[in-house]
């Protein structure tokens, strides 16, 4: 049998995985032509006559609306492309898949060049010559740390310490980001703004498993084509897996960590013609101790210092469950549909020890005792449509996200204090609520020419919130718990935001440049509710936001093969978040008393950005990183001294207590250097 290297054979390893498609189109009326009969023809050493010998690697016809597709394609080497039919001129053209490394600080990088095995041809036009194709860059390992135009991109996927974890031990592990003991992650010492795959979401980092995380994109310093909020850290997007390979895979996996709680996942995918199909689930339980100490010096008259100490312990479990489908129309139409829930149950004991001081003296000890239970679910969907053009990168997607939630808490409080008049309260503080987040968005992307790219959209957000706070303490007369209504309340509130973007992005010699403008505006409106002597009141809070301009920037600069660098500027939105901005007065810590500010405005940042990055050799690169920000109306907190809300002296017989809130300060200045 004639033998040899054939295409696709890389150190003796074929590698089948390249994936041609197109259409064959009349070249006068533009329509798809059923029937075509299409070849790809390859080379092949023939050991028998010592030539090179031409062979068919694959054969089909084009179907009623001229589509044709060949797939499991050795990526090396050269191919011919020959079609013909009847009534049309025979055509033949080179196509090809040109294996070389990706330059360093190339959008995308190994990832991107991945994806680019699917080649779409385009309109194959009988009777006409067709230009040559592009050449394709392709790798089959993903690095490490990959630099592009707006983001930096850590591929997490092969993490195996993250495995039968949390989205929070992954983010620790990634530079730039940093990760307290309460698990909170912070980017230049803010917290950004969470995406999953692209879009905002309603869940938190504990409540998605790294098990299913691919790769995590860090966009510090984000262009006209983002959301514009989240002014003071950017954006933290984190792309979850999904598996494309032809036919029946999956995985199974279990664990268990140092406390005896173990934690258990799949995977299964299915790809078959046109649908392709996928699920995970995991169930992780999780068991955590906590010690705290807080010590604070009230500076009024007279000065006062309390100090806390205490101890916790939390065990529950949480269960993530995702599944979801694409429909391949055509080669250049796709529907995909998913659906995620997710449910999480904890309980927390702890114990607190309080001293009181007054004027350098004693006053109080308190002891307190707390045991609560946390449930939280969400059920989350998405909706998306995609047109690939037959020029390649030219597309049109819409998309709609929804996410529903839903979380109850019942914490029980004993506090015993001991001074002249020693005495032992009971609270019950129950909390709860939901959420609801639809998203619509619609993006178009054309790259004019080879060095020319434009982009587009509109995007439309709406979310629905309600929160319930009650305090209730015992009553020994009535041997119940009852409701204090002077600190118990009901909010919710709806927040609009209306946007539309358009960037252009072009390239002369070594400089790169993206310019992009954004325009948002939106409304914000509560109700606050509270009984006043057997009666509900309601007060109504309205803040409207008028359209306001967000330009983006960025330019870069190609050193070398090796280095370059970037400078980009943005500006940037803070919107007060439903915390801030709730009015209602939070008891459940009597030592720690917050209260939201439904006046609040947003902030406005404008930030400015320059990075080096040097790939001094494989696998290893050095980032540095330069920023500098401007924020005004500055969201921050604030205390003051007023009325004790306690008026039953359930937990107090001072007439004033501390309360903790937020105001707009005039402005501020951040900068730092990152190695």
């Amino acid at each position: 049998m004639p033998g040899g290297r054939v295409p696709g054979s890389m150190g003796g390893q074929n590698m089948n995985v390249g994936h041609f498609y197109g259409k064959v189109v009349n070249s006068k009326t533009g329509r798809g032509i059923d029937g075509a009969s299409l070849q790809l023809l390859g080379m092949r050493m023939d050991t028998v006559k010592k030539q090179r010998t031409e062979y068919t690697v694959k054969a089909g016809i084009s179907a009623a609306n001229g589509d044709f597709s060949f797939d499991g394609l050795p990526v090396m080497g050269t191919y011919t492309l020959r079609v013909s039919t009847i009534g049309f001129k025979l055509l033949e053209q080179k196509v090809s898949f040109n294996l070389k490394m990706p330059t360093p600080g190339q959008e995308g990088g190994a990832q991107a060049m991945i994806g680019m095995i699917d080649k779409d041809l385009g309109n194959i036009k009988l009777e006409e010559d067709v230009a040559s194709l592009g050449t394709v860059t392709v790798t089959t390992t993903a690095r490490l740390f990959e630099m592009g135009v707006d983001r930096k991109v850590f591929n997490v996927d092969k993490n195996l310490t993250s495995q039968g974890q949390t989205a929070v031990e992954v983010m620790k592990s990634i530079p730039s980001l940093s990760v307290d003991i309460e698990g909170n992650v912070t980017m230049r010492n803010a917290a950004p703004q969470l995406f999953v795959d692209g879009r905002p979401t309603t869940l938190t980092m504990d409540q998605i498993p790294a098990d299913l995380i691919e790769k995590v994109e860090l966009i510090t310093n984000p262009s006209a084509s983002f959301d514009a909020s989240g002014g003071n850290a950017g954006i933290l997007n984190i792309v979850l897996k999904k598996n494309r390979k032809s036919g029946y895979n999956g995985g199974v996996r279990a664990g268990v960590d140092s406390r005896g709680k173990v934690n258990v996942g799949g995977d299964l995918n299915l790809r078959q013609n046109k649908v392709n199909f996928f699920l995970n689930a995991l169930y992780n339980q999780r068991k955590s101790k906590s010690w705290n100490t807080n010590d604070r010096t009230n500076l009024i008259v007279p000065p006062s210092r309390i100090l806390q100490e205490g101890t916790g312990i939390s065990d529950g479990y949480f269960a993530f469950v995702r599944g979801g489908m694409d429909y391949f129309i055509d080669n250049r139409n796709t529907v995909s549909i998913a659906a995620n829930f997710n449910r999480c149950k904890f309980g927390n004991e702890s114990d607190q020890f309080i001293d009181s001081i007054v004027n350098s003296m004693p006053k109080s000890q308190n002891v307190v005792d707390q045991n609560s239970e946390s449930i939280f679910r969400n059920v989350g969907s998405q909706l998306s449509f995609k047109h690939n053009f037959a020029k390649n990168g030219h597309e049109w997607t819409a998309d709609g996200n929804y996410n529903s939630s839903k979380n109850d808490n019942t914490n029980f409080i004993n506090t015993r204090t001991f001074s002249n008049t020693p005495r032992l309260v009971r609270q019950q503080s129950l909390g709860g609520g939901n959420s609801r987040n639809i998203v619509i968005q619609t993006d178009y992307k054309n790259p004019i020419t080879e060095n020319q790219k434009i982009e587009f959209g509109a995007r439309t957000s709406i979310r629905d919130f309600e929160n319930n706070n009650l305090q209730a303490f015992y009553s020994d007369s009535a041997q119940k718990y009852l409701v204090s209504q002077n600190i118990s309340s009901r909010y919710k509130f709806t927040d609009n935001i209306y946007a539309g973007y358009a960037t252009y992005s072009f390239k002369i010699k070594d400089w790169s440049y993206q310019l992009g403008l954004r325009g948002e505006s939106s409304n914000y409106g509560g109700d606050l509710t509270k009984e006043v002597k057997g009666r509900d009141t309601v007060e109504n809070f309205v803040v409207k936001f008028p359209i306001s301009l967000f330009p983006s920037a960025f330019i870069t600069y190609k050193l070398s093969d090796k280095e370059d660098i970037q400078l980009n500027y943005s500006r940037r939105i803070n919107r007060p978040n439903f915390f801030q901005l709730m009015p209602f007065i939070d008891y459940s810590d009597p030592q720690n008393i917050s209260v939201g500010n439904a006046g609040l405005k947003p902030e406005f940042t404008n930030s400015l950005e320059i990075s080096y990055n040097n790939s001094y050799k494989r696998n290893a690169n050095f980032l540095a990183s330069a920023f500098f920000k401007h924020n005004t109306n500055l969201i921050t907190r604030y205390q003051y001294l007023d009325r004790n809300p306690d008026t039953a002296g359930f937990y107090s017989t001072y007439d004033s207590v501390i309360f903790n809130t937020y105001l707009n300060a005039n402005n501020s200045f951040t900068y730092g250097l990152e190695l």
